[in-house]
């Protein structure tokens, strides 16, 4: 097995919180300097409603405001991704529960609530802010950037500030 591990992130369409994920790990990896520790960073939903589609203009701003770039085309996982990702981060528990429906036995992915890396109780779910208002974008924004120092803290076994 190499060395680079590959995470995949999954909200239910994929143009909220999935690619908010996706695009503020990125970024916490490299500002922590271990980008080269992962070859694939990609974030997908569980259903296939708003394929091919750009991000929420509320997670673009959001993620603007913090300086991050975003270049994401929503789509739906697929079961290969349980063979080609190490990691498959659920943003809720019906997230979780569908995405360990559909994975095939025995592959290789470890399927977890990214709320696993709260640093809490190892629970903690990015609630869906597409029916809210933006202060609903700026905490998943929140939320994500801890739960990616913490990934980056108990995968790699780094300290991190």
């Amino acid at each position: 097995m190499s060395d680079e591990i590959s995470v995949l992130f999954c909200c239910l369409g994929n143009i909220c919180r999935s690619p908010m994920a996706e695009a503020a790990f990125r970024a916490t990896v490299k500002q922590l300097g271990h980008e080269k520790r992962f070859n694939t960073i990609d974030s997908c939903g569980t259903a296939g409603y708003h394929t091919g589609e750009q991000p929420d203009s509320r997670t673009v701003a959001t993620l603007k405001q913090h300086g991050i770039p975003i270049n994401h085309r929503a789509r739906q996982v697929q079961r290969e991704d349980f063979e080609n990702f190490d990691y498959i981060l659920a943003m809720d528990g019906s997230n979780l529960t569908n995405l360990n429906r559909i994975k095939p036995k025995g592959s290789k992915a470890k399927v977890l609530l990214f709320g696993h890396f709260d640093g809490k109780n190892r629970k903690e779910i990015v609630d869906d802010p597409y029916y809210g208002g933006k202060e609903g974008f700026q905490e998943n924004f929140e939320q994500v950037t801890r739960f990616s120092k913490n990934f980056v803290r108990e995968v790699l076994g780094v300290e991190v500030a």
